[in-house]
């Protein structure tokens, strides 16, 4: 009786851990859900007479009063350039009075980010355009202007990053071959040369037609001064009027800025931008990482389980093995920047890009580094995990099929690895959870703030591993405690926190769904 009564509060107290660790995970969803989702959703404008007559508009968010008890605010003042677009501190005893009024325009500006006051019209080609329904013009100008930009952007960073790459390859094929250049030579060169640039000049009068005619059509904006600004509509990305929005309206924004927040690249405001080339980058590193890892977890677990034996050397192994997992992240980061990058990018450069030099091609940090420091620190996960899968496979079964014949090799591909797979894509999946999340380690072998162009573009060799990326767990970092309004883009690091839990928690269901189907496809061989 004395045994079962212990093992009733052994199972009470484990079913109490395991709830109070989902509560915890599902609070913490809810958190990010609440607080980031906010960020995207149309906030009234409040226009603010404060004392001394000042005008004052912007979005507002209550603060936690300060030690003498006086209620404060966070104002998003927007206007018409970037010095004006900053976020302010009211208190309550400033105010004079307060309202919203309905006709006020907020502006989604790739360069300054936000941009409030009240719309006075279009212009094009300084000649003031008319039309019924003025509203309805400017979301069609808009809509139309964003399909000339993206026009140009598939030029610049198609075409353009095309011919840019052959002008070079040719360039570099012409330097090796300048000892032993003949007069044929010189000419096939000189035609190839002229024909890329030809075709360069093409796109690039292409591209120059799109930027003219995008910025043919300026907005005008009137301030909470009455100065009026002109606004190239060019550097719009979204205009809308929160203080008149239905809810249907609103739902509408509210789908549109969550789209262009995962699509789009960050602009000059960075908060205003969007975060595709950290999804990019972060999904891409992962990958990179578990290609990198899980062949040499799975040979290591094999070789320690199947063929080294239980001695002493092995059990060392084993403790270093379970003692590499304990290291901090900063450390490998630290041995990924002096030998990755340092050493072995460095000499790489020596060997097959010495024309390049002084300039480094794999002798910086950058995506290959990156994924393989990531591999180094979640080897130890991926060994533990396949060798306990490998010991839980009865012994039964590989005596078995070496009774049939079967040589050791071919137990070991035929019956004890497909047996372990499970147990495989468990430390796969501990892998991508500690690696997806990683920062630290990222900031010194690859990982930057921003970044031109993607690791991934349509110049051979399509993939490029020596180029550095973007990476959401920075992305974070950097807007909470790099930006100088910190504490007004709180949404947006919850924003952008629940979306690196939702990649991971996406690729982690992959591999759950892959393991279980292959669980079920080998129980009948246990």
């Amino acid at each position: 009786m004395a045994a079962l009564q212990q093992n009733e509060r052994w199972r009470w107290l484990t079913a109490g851990a395991v709830g109070f660790s989902l509560l915890a995970f599902t609070l913490l969803i809810v958190l990010l859900i609440w607080q980031g989702m906010r960020y995207f959703w149309p906030q009234p404008l409040t226009l603010y007479t404060l004392q001394h007559q000042q005008l004052l508009l912007g979005e507002t968010r209550d603060l936690p009063s300060n030690e003498t008890g006086q209620q404060r605010f966070w104002v998003r003042a927007g206007a018409g350039d970037a010095a004006e677009n900053t976020f302010r501190e009211l208190r309550a005893q400033e105010i004079v009075s307060q309202r919203q009024p309905p006709d006020v325009i907020a502006l989604q500006r790739r360069s300054v980010g936000m941009t409030y006051g009240w719309f006075v019209g279009l212009q094009e080609d300084n000649q003031l355009l008319t039309a019924q329904n003025m509203q309805r013009a400017l979301q069609q100008a808009l809509s139309h202007n964003r399909e000339i930009l993206q026009q140009a952007e598939r030029l610049r960073r198609v075409d353009m990053a095309r011919l840019n790459g052959q002008l070079e390859d040719l360039q570099s094929r012409m330097v090796k071959q300048a000892d032993k250049a003949d007069g044929e030579v010189m000419s096939r060169y000189q035609a190839d040369r002229g024909e890329l640039e030809r075709q360069f000049g093409v796109v690039s009068a292409r591209l120059q037609a799109l930027t003219s005619e995008a910025g043919r059509t300026q907005l005008l904006l009137r301030d909470t001064q009455g100065v009026q600004h002109t606004i190239p509509l060019a550097d719009i990305n979204a205009a809308w009027y929160p203080n008149a929005m239905s809810l249907s309206d609103k739902l509408r924004h509210f789908a549109s800025q969550w789209w262009h927040f995962v699509s789009d690249s960050p602009s000059a405001g960075q908060a205003e931008g969007g975060v595709f080339p950290a999804i990019f980058g972060t999904v891409l590193m992962v990958i990179l990482m578990s290609i990198i890892v899980m062949p040499l977890g799975v040979v290591c677990a094999v070789w320690l389980h199947e063929y080294a034996g239980n001695n002493v050397f092995t059990r060392i192994v084993r403790i270093a093995v379970v003692n590499l997992a304990g290291v901090p992240s900063i450390v490998y980061g630290v041995f990924g920047l002096g030998f990755f990058v340092w050493l072995m990018g460095g000499t790489l450069d020596q060997l097959f890009f010495s024309d390049a030099l002084p300039n480094p091609t794999f002798g910086t940090p950058g995506l290959l580094w990156a994924a393989l420091t990531l591999a180094l620190l979640t080897l130890p996960v991926v060994i533990v995990a396949t060798e306990e899968g490998l010991s839980r496979i009865p012994a039964s079964l590989r005596q078995g099929a070496m009774a049939l014949g079967a040589t050791r090799a071919e137990t070991l591909w035929h019956i004890t690895l497909p047996q372990a797979v499970p147990a495989m894509l468990t430390g796969l999946i501990l892998a991508v959870a500690r690696a997806a999340g990683e920062t630290a380690p990222l900031m010194l072998v690859g990982v930057v703030k921003s970044v031109p162009e993607l690791p991934v573009d349509a110049v051979f060799p399509y993939l490029h591993l020596d180029r550095k990326f973007m990476h959401l767990g920075f992305q974070i970092y950097d807007l909470a405690f790099q930006n100088p309004n910190a504490e007004a883009q709180q949404p947006l690091v919850y924003a952008t926190a629940l979306l690196l839990v939702m990649i991971i928690l996406g690729l982690n269901m992959v591999a759950m769904g892959l393991r279980h189907r292959l669980r079920e496809r080998y129980r009948t061989l246990t």
